[in-house]
């Protein structure tokens, strides 16, 4: 599995990340059992921001499946458990999840900040994730993705260009570059652990 990208200061606690890991794994689980989705009490403010975030799913270290919303329309909290529903039954790369799989897969959260024009020079690898846009074509690809890969800045850019369906260069040629951070837990995590 990916190493968490550094970043910025955390913006959540231990008990609030563990909370969003333990409502993902109900969503994930309540989903691919086909039974309704856990309905979550007492949640901490923090967690009602409307903040974009993905949900990856691993097995045995490879990717299983990744949803994340950019624009979150709902609290953080209900996000999450959207994308992790979404990540076990909906990623177009994957089958769905199986129930018995459930226990061979690991989450991690990414949590994303606001996004913001960067010029790509200033792009720096294992702190930014990207998103390129030319038109209507659009790609993202998660900070962790480039420490991942052992990409450089170069190749992070070509990579998210390809992603939007762009030729590797749109970066040079008139694609709109926009960065954000990502602060990164998952179940795996020693300190995290549900």
């Amino acid at each position: 599995m990916p190493q968490p990208t550094p970043a910025a200061a955390s913006r959540l606690n231990h008990a609030e990340r563990r909370l969003l890991l333990s409502l993902a794994r109900r969503s994930l689980e309540a989903a691919v059992r086909r039974e309704p989705p856990p309905l979550p009490s007492n949640v901490p403010s923090v967690l009602e921001a409307r903040l974009g975030a993905f949900v990856s799913l691993h097995k045995q270290s490879a990717l299983r499946g990744c949803i994340g919303y950019v624009q979150a329309a709902l609290p953080l909290y209900r996000t999450v458990m959207a994308a992790a529903e979404a990540a076990a039954l909906r990623d177009s790369r994957f089958p769905p999840l199986q129930p018995s799989e459930l226990t061979d897969v690991a989450l991690e959260i990414s949590v994303l900040s606001r996004f913001h024009a960067i010029r790509s020079e200033e792009i720096q690898v294992g702190v930014h994730g990207l998103m390129i846009t030319q038109d209507r074509a659009r790609g993202l690809l998660l900070p962790q993705v480039a420490v991942a890969r052992h990409w450089d800045r170069v190749r992070f850019l070509q990579e998210t260009c390809r992603k939007a369906g762009l030729p590797p260069e749109a970066w040079q040629r008139g694609a709109a570059i926009e960065c954000f951070t990502a602060e990164v837990f998952a179940e795996t995590d020693p300190e995290e652990g549900v």
